[in-house]
């Protein structure tokens, strides 16, 4: 049977501390051989309300980072 459906990622999940469902942040916690461990967090009060794995590549690839730009010549002051 094909896979029907991609990765999940949560955009509410409930949270006891607040008693209702809240809007989550995805923070990445590992970075592992198998894949990247991520937490979610109540947008609201930052309680941890759960975790996901992914595996092989990120999702969102993230560009790397540049190096620092080349120095812009100051003009001296007269």
């Amino acid at each position: 049977m094909p896979e029907q459906f991609g990765n999940f990622i949560a955009s509410e999940l409930y949270c006891p501390k607040c008693k209702r469902a809240q809007p989550v942040r995805e923070r990445l916690l590992l970075v592992l051989p198998s894949g990247e461990l991520h937490e979610y967090l109540c947008s609201d009060c930052g309680s941890s309300l759960g975790e996901r794995t992914v595996s092989g590549p990120a999702p969102s690839a993230r560009p790397t980072p540049r190096g620092r730009p080349p120095s812009v010549p100051r003009r001296l002051l007269r």
